[in-house]
């Protein structure tokens, strides 16, 4: 049996219940209500009742329980040292598309961990292969009813499930997620589309067996496999084609037809990168049921669009414009997936705004390889060396994709700081969710 992880204090929040009952950085929470607390999700489930004790050791040493009476759900204002409360379960996988084993020597440590956790599907929305994930965890999901579950399928054939992960269990942990629909557990899905592998007649498989988990099922996510140009050593992988992804459009077309007649939803959904690359348009809003896979790159477009002309008729009807304005310059570094709607963007700011030039400039992916078209994998080290020697104007804006979440790091750790000194230029971070509108808005105004 695995050992319990301690939990010590490390902070305590200000008026909250922790500081009124006396709680102290140092201290240890061991159970509440008798029960021993395995990670962040139990904490987070059992402190939301309204009276529950609290089994402490004090840094003194002393055993103590308290009893607390409280609001449901109001939180205790306890800081923990290890925030997760134990460490994070790695992949035990070898998948053949893994990204990670694409990257070149070097980088930060952090970048290389695999994580296969069902804990950080609930929190943070990854995906896991129900490979790592035993029958007590299961049993846990359903019974704290943790969900979404987001969930890596690639296949519903188990032998071939097993291949593609390099995992003789790969196949077995399927049942898991038949349990997780009996159970009621919501779910999404994600296949990694690998040709000549998961795709063609074994798409088709694997699509009419997760239908029958509809409407627990509420997605499923198809992105075609990311080769960058560090493969030396692993299965050898074609890319896509345009006819491939017209006939992998087709396909998915032909499922959302026949699940949003019976269910009301659409199932499953190709990834921007599918209609870039068959040279198709981006399906409309609806399409999407609620951009239930937009952090996987489905729908981010289409998304940003909505967002962007929401803000962009409010600008038009109600913004008085300057017609002697500064004249402002602005330069957007993207990369090839967003270029033709950050293009578009700019050019309707332009017409709106007096004296304001855009020019977006594609970022091509010398670090990971030109198939790698996606802003989030921008290198700092791409971005000095093709925009070096340019005239960039009043500022540089790139998305916050591009950095280290939280921080302003890029992948290759270079800071937002270098970039600017190299280039000598203010750089601006766009946000998602209509951010390209609200920062160019700023931005002019600032100047």
């Amino acid at each position: 049996m695995k050992k319990i992880e301690k939990h010590i204090i490390s902070a305590v929040t200000p008026e909250s219940i922790a500081e009124e009952i006396g709680l102290e950085p140092g201290d240890e929470l061991l159970k509440i209500n008798n029960e021993e607390i395995k990670d962040i999700l139990d904490y987070m489930f059992l402190v939301q009742d309204e009276e529950i004790v609290l089994t402490i050791r004090t840094k003194q040493g002393e055993i103590c329980d308290v009893e607390i009476e409280k609001e449901a759900d109001e939180d205790l204002g306890i800081v923990f040292e290890n925030d997760f409360m134990d460490n994070y379960h790695s992949c035990r996988n070898k998948c053949i598309f893994c990204f990670i084993d694409q990257l070149p020597p070097g980088m930060r440590d952090t970048l290389y961990f695999k994580d296969d956790d069902d804990r950080l599907s609930f929190l943070q929305g990854n995906y896991v292969t129900l490979t790592n994930m035993d029958e007590d965890e299961l049993d846990r999901i359903i019974r704290y009813r943790l969900e979404p579950i987001n969930i890596s399928f690639q296949t519903m054939n188990p032998e071939l499930r097993c291949k593609m992960l390099n995992n003789r269990f790969a196949g077995e942990a399927l049942k898991k997620a038949k349990k997780l629909y009996e159970a009621g557990i919501i779910m999404n899905g994600q296949i990694v589309l690998c040709k000549g592998f998961n795709d063609g007649e074994e798409l088709e498989f694997s699509l009419s067996e997760l239908y029958k988990y509809l409407p627990v099922l509420e997605s499923v996510s198809i992105v075609p496999v990311g080769l960058s140009k560090h493969r030396d050593g692993l299965t050898k992988l074609e890319p896509f084609d345009k006819e491939d992804a017209k006939k992998l459009i087709s396909t998915v077309k032909k499922w959302q037809d026949k699940a949003y007649e019976e269910f009301g939803i659409h199932f499953v959904h190709a990834s921007d990168e599918w209609y870039l690359l068959a040279e198709e348009e981006m399906p409309d809003a609806d399409t999407y049921d609620g951009y239930l896979q937009l952090a996987n790159g489905v729908g981010m477009i289409t998304s940003e669009k909505e967002d962007f002309y929401l803000a962009y008729t409010d600008l038009i009807e109600n913004y008085k414009t300057d017609p002697d304005h500064k004249e402002v310059k602005i330069t957007c570094a993207t990369g090839k997936l967003a270029y033709e709607l950050v293009c578009e963007m700019s050019k309707r700011m332009e017409e709106a705004l007096p004296n304001l030039t855009i020019e977006t400039v594609m970022i091509r992916n010398d670090f990971f390889g030109e198939m790698i078209t996606v802003t989030g994998l921008i290198t700092a080290t791409d971005l000095m060396e093709q925009l070096k020697g340019r005239e960039l104007g009043d500022s540089l804006c790139i998305h916050e994709c591009m950095l280290r979440s939280g921080e302003e790091v890029f992948l290759d750790d270079y800071t937002v700081s270098d970039v600017m000194s190299t280039l000598q230029v203010n750089v601006d971070i766009v946000k998602s969710n209509g951010g390209f509108f609200d920062k160019i808005l700023e931005i002019y105004e600032r100047e």
